[in-house]
């Protein structure tokens, strides 16, 4: 009888170190492969590089959005909106100043874009969500004549059809694009510019196609101010 029994324990002890062993075994295949990675360098991505893809995930919704032909910008009034090509666009509207910080109220509208009843019209998205002190650069319009016209270097905004390396290739991207790095926030869904509206938003990869041109970074000279030529 002891020696049945201790066949059986023996039995029931090889049982549990099997299944013990090859539930451990079948875990460890389950991981995932990685890359053990130490983030220890002082270096790091390219601000203009890291930020392409950061409205990827609403590409598609961008794609699927109406656009409300009446309320649509063009880039006349993209352009207008600037004091000059490349300065922050202003403010079109009044501001709560109790709510001026952008995750209170700025980003409501204008972190992914939409329909705004408010306004009746489709919100532009910023490319740089992660500024959330808006009205450090962006400003109200508070008058078309505050400034008196100076003599600086003018110059010209970039225009639509003039930019492709050859013909028929991609258009490249003629504008400097730090704090612009996310394409889709500017060229995709009912608040871009028509002229500017990407018609593939889901392909997120924007740059992998359109490359940077640098034609507008011309020599202006050395500035003097009027009456100090010399």
């Amino acid at each position: 009888m002891k020696k049945r029994l201790g066949i059986i324990s023996l039995f029931v002890i090889l049982f549990i170190t099997f299944i013990t062993i090859w539930n451990y075994s079948y875990e460890i295949g389950l991981e995932e492969a990685y890359i053990p990675i130490e983030d220890n360098s002082s270096v790091y991505a390219i601000p203009s590089e890291s930020g392409v893809f950061k409205r990827s995930e609403h590409a598609m919704d961008y794609e699927n959005m109406p656009v409300d032909k009446n309320h649509q910008r063009s880039l006349i009034t993209y352009y207008k909106n600037r004091a000059y090509h490349g300065a922050p666009p202003s403010i079109p509207h009044a501001v709560d100043e109790q709510q001026n910080m952008g995750g209170q109220s700025c980003l409501k509208c204008h972190e992914n874009g939409g329909f705004t009843e408010k306004f009746q019209a489709y919100a532009p998205v910023t490319p740089h969500p992660e500024l959330v002190n808006c009205k450090q650069c962006h400003v109200e319009q508070n008058t078309q004549t505050l400034f008196k016209s100076g003599n600086y270097a003018h110059v010209m905004a970039p225009k639509v059809g003039v930019n492709n390396a050859l013909l028929g290739s991609p258009p490249m991207i003629p504008h400097q694009i730090q704090l612009r790095e996310n394409c889709l926030s500017c060229h995709a869904g009912p608040s871009a510019p028509k002229e500017i509206r990407v018609s593939h938003p889901e392909r997120v990869n924007c740059r992998q196609c359109h490359v940077p041109s640098t034609k507008e970074m011309t020599e202006v000279g050395t500035f003097k101010r009027a009456g100090h030529e010399e």
